[in-house]
């Protein structure tokens, strides 16, 4: 969850509003490990980390909706990876949800898989 809120604030919201903001910005690469470590989110009472999530993403939201069709052509300059423009970004940010979403789906089918007993004849396990 701690990434997923990090990648919006610093990754994806966090750098369009920089590019907004700036022509050409030299954008921050961040280090995931070392804030992972930081926000310590295995301690966290997950209800909060939810509610943190969902207050990133609703502003997340509120900041494409606003784009103008002239800003998903800005740029950025990334220290790793070159120029960023907002709406590779975008585009970016979509993948990295669907991503996310498919591991933890994929982690809850198998944790469920090897505690269905007899029933897994029921289903396909490449399903």
């Amino acid at each position: 969850m701690g990434h997923l809120i990090e990648a919006e604030r610093r990754g994806f919201a966090g750098r369009i509003r920089e590019i907004l903001a700036t022509d050409e910005p030299r954008l921050l690469a961040w280090d995931q490990a070392a804030v992972a470590a930081a926000r310590d989110d295995r301690a966290a009472d997950p209800v909060v980390l939810v509610a943190e999530l969902r207050a990133v993403r609703l502003d997340g939201i509120a900041l494409v909706r606003g784009l103008a069709p002239a800003d998903l052509a800005r740029v950025g300059r990334h220290p790793a990876v070159g120029p960023l423009r907002v709406d590779e970004l975008v585009a970016e940010w979509v993948h990295h949800d669907r991503m996310h979403l498919r591991q933890a789906l994929g982690t809850a089918q198998a944790w469920a898989w090897t505690r269905m007993g007899g029933t897994r004849r029921f289903s396909d396990p490449t399903a």
